[in-house]
């Protein structure tokens, strides 16, 4: 990653038109906000690594959605309860 591209995706969160990928796991219920991205392509690029690194840690059922949206920390919420 280049230098410029830190700041551009800073602001394109900030704007709310940056990619995310929310995914919710099954024990643990957890939802990972996995991003933020400039493009779409770059984040379906990225994220099959950190869905397999999801199951070998043992997590249940996996499921995602991809975003563009804005959001700041927390980017790991664990359920209740």
């Amino acid at each position: 990653m280049t230098p410029l591209f830190r700041p551009l995706r800073s602001i394109a969160n900030g704007f709310g038109m940056a990619w995310w990928a929310r995914v919710e796991t099954r024990q643990p219920d957890v939802t990972y906000w996995f991003g933020p991205y400039i493009r779409r392509t770059s984040l379906e690029a990225a994220l099959p690594p950190f869905l397999a690194d999801l199951r070998s840690e043992g997590a249940g059922e996996i499921n995602h959605t991809l975003l563009k949206t804005r959001r700041f920390e927390p980017l790991t919420i664990a359920a209740e309860g």
